[in-house]
């Protein structure tokens, strides 16, 4: 994203697939969670095979422009959304999430 919100992206550039589907990745974490930071190492991990646009958002630092993200999402983090939909939370279940990005 763009905005001056606690979100950021991951690269630049949007990715399309030879299918020309493309899918957003969304992590929602908070700062210090070191369970945050092993998700966002196998999602970029799993970029290098699989075309995704990619995002990372605090929810504590969004709280105050959107404060049922953090209600919602707050106590189960990471939290792995995919095209706005949540698709797991505290591990990122690659092989799951590799499958779902194929579609």
């Amino acid at each position: 994203m763009t905005d001056d919100r606690a979100s950021r992206s991951e690269g630049d550039e949007a990715v399309t697939d030879p299918q020309g589907r493309e899918h957003l990745v969304t992590l929602l974490t908070r700062a210090g969670c070191g369970a945050c930071e092993g998700a966002k190492a196998e999602l970029l991990a799993l970029r290098e095979e699989e075309p995704f646009r990619f995002e990372i958002v605090d929810v504590d630092e969004e709280a105050s422009s959107r404060p049922g993200l953090r209600a919602e999402f707050g106590d189960r983090l990471p939290v792995v959304l995919v095209d706005g939909r949540e698709h797991g939370y505290w591990e990122v279940d690659v092989e799951r999430l590799r499958r779902d990005l194929r579609k």
